[in-house]
């Protein structure tokens, strides 16, 4: 249950509507999903927060567009973030990720989940090889 009620009728403030807009056309799209609505209670949290999104994961940069979703998927799986687990891995299938390549992502998440909790546990010293500044 959220802890915030979504606006029964966002659009009516045109600050939130300029953001809906703006996602339709960015993702070309009509829908406008839960996230979004429900930061339509505070538009300029939802303006801050869709500039960050648009800008980090709408436009064109070193990254690929799916290589972007894995890293959020990842990152959301360690955040225990179910809303941006499921809406990432949805994106991402968008963007072309099949089951063999989520599949060897669960299984990376696992690995790295497990070998941090042995790193840290152990206390293990970082490497001079691997300290940026060392070198």
């Amino acid at each position: 249950m959220s802890t915030v009620a979504a606006p029964a009728a966002p659009e009516t403030d045109p600050r939130v509507k300029a953001v809906f807009d703006d996602i339709r056309a960015t993702r070309r799209t009509d829908f406008i999903n839960n996230l979004w609505r429900h930061l339509a209670f505070d538009p300029p949290l939802l303006e801050r927060t869709w500039a960050e999104v648009k800008a980090l994961m709408a436009t064109p940069s070193t990254l690929d567009p799916l290589t972007k979703e894995l890293v959020y998927i990842a990152v959301s799986i360690v955040n225990g973030c179910s809303y941006c687990v499921h809406s990432h891995t949805a994106a991402a299938r968008a963007k072309g990720m099949t089951n063999e390549q989520h599949a060897e992502l669960m299984a990376i998440v696992a690995l790295a989940a497990r070998t941090n909790q042995i790193a840290t546990a152990l206390q293990v010293p970082v490497d001079a090889a691997f300290d940026a500044a060392a070198g």
